[in-house]
């Protein structure tokens, strides 16, 4: 299976997928830990550090840009962009050095736009959050 930085445009710092784990049919799983020494945690909650939801929400859309390209590779020149958040739901804290697996499964696609859902569950398999989302593909990509 190809390597992360080879299936989407995303690098460093913003990148938050280590790992694919599996592609099959429509869904995706990956994975990615945190270090302590990430950046947002020296000032989101100092002392006590806390994964960002919204760096967790960008997680599961990567992963979810990931299966797309995956899956319509006619469209790699393209860049997949966030179009809508639906609905998303915390259900636990993550903190750094938690082992994150991350789903995302194409639900429907309508013309440019991928209708997705999500999952972040952790390493006791309590999930972290649960997202329904939509992404676009837009484009060409520069290289």
């Amino acid at each position: 299976m190809n390597s992360v930085k080879e299936s989407i445009p995303h690098r460093d710092p913003f990148l938050f997928v280590d790992r694919i784990l599996a592609l099959e049919g429509q869904k995706i799983r990956t994975e990615k830990i945190f270090p302590p020494t990430t950046d947002f945690y020296g000032g989101h909650y100092p002392g006590n550090p806390i994964t960002p939801g919204v760096i967790l929400c960008e997680t599961v859309f990567q992963t979810a840009a990931i299966l797309i390209l995956k899956l319509f590779p006619l469209l790699e020149m393209q860049t997949p962009v966030l179009a809508r958040i639906e609905d998303a739901r915390f259900k636990s804290i993550v903190k750094p050095n938690e082992l994150l697996k991350i789903e995302a499964e194409l639900n429907e696609k309508i013309g440019k736009f991928f209708m997705m859902s999500g999952t972040i569950s952790k390493e006791d398999h309590s999930i972290a959050l649960k997202t329904k989302f939509a992404l676009a593909l837009v484009g060409p990509r520069s290289l």
